[in-house]
């Protein structure tokens, strides 16, 4: 299977500021990611699940080691070229969900191809398009705040599959709902995975992490257990057969 991502040897230290204490966030964390598969990153808080996350998405870079996003090394990368990475790149799914209020749901679909100078119409049928597949394409002229925090979180989906990603990082995406329409958001994780997208999330819900193929628990910045689900494995091959890998 495709290799997508890989962190090889990562530590990420911080300096507390206004002091020369530093702490050790991530410490030499060595992780594969193939396509296709359903990751969930679990452990305390403290543990690094979001500084791993961060550097994941390319938002902060390690201290030392290297990460590889589709085989390039972005570790050391001018800040540019990790934006526009960032952009083509990855797609984030955000807990509180981080739509622009003012925006309509269409606009706000068309937000990450408008930064990439991809023409209106283009960028109006990939969203229409996209919209249609989350089940909101009767509320493409609603604005955020006239929808259900449900609907809201499917728009972020949407979203962050404007640019078509190598990979979805998703952070507590079911957090602020309710466990019902929380339960209708991993379905469509589910679907999307089964399609073959990679998404990796980071949640506290043992539930939830076990429809994942994979978990990964960190404790105090260090990979504690790398467990594989073997059923839901067996769904990773089944899905890129399925979309034509």
């Amino acid at each position: 299977m495709p290799l997508v991502a890989s962190v090889q040897n990562l530590s990420k230290i911080y300096r507390k500021p206004g002091t020369h204490v530093e702490v050790a966030a991530l410490r030499s964390v060595c992780i594969d990611f193939v396509e296709g598969e359903y990751t969930a990153i679990m452990g305390a808080s403290g543990s690094g699940k979001s500084t791993l996350l961060n550097i994941l998405g390319c938002l902060d870079r390690p201290t030392t080691g290297h990460y590889l996003l589709d085989g390039d090394d972005i570790s050391s990368m001018e800040d540019d070229l990790l934006s526009e990475i960032r952009s083509r790149r990855i797609g984030f799914i955000f807990q509180n969900f981080n739509l622009i209020q003012q925006l309509t749901v269409l606009e706000n679909l068309e937000v990450p191809m408008f930064y990439l100078g991809v023409r209106p119409a283009e960028r109006r049928r990939r969203a229409t398009e996209l919209a249609e597949r989350v089940g909101l394409a009767e509320h493409l002229d609603h604005r955020p705040m006239q929808l259900s925090g449900g609907q809201q979180q499917r728009v972020c989906i949407a979203r962050a599959m404007m640019n078509d990603p190598l990979i979805l990082l998703a952070d507590e995406p079911t957090g602020a709902l309710d466990s019902k329409t929380g339960q209708a958001i991993l379905e469509l994780f589910d679907d999307l995975v089964a399609s073959g997208r990679t998404i990796l999330l980071v949640t506290h819900d043992p539930s939830i992490a076990h429809r994942c193929h994979r978990v990964i628990h960190l404790h105090d910045g260090q990979i504690s257990r790398d467990e594989r689900n073997p059923r839901r494995g067996a769904e990773v091959v089944a899905g890129q057969l399925s979309a034509g890998h």
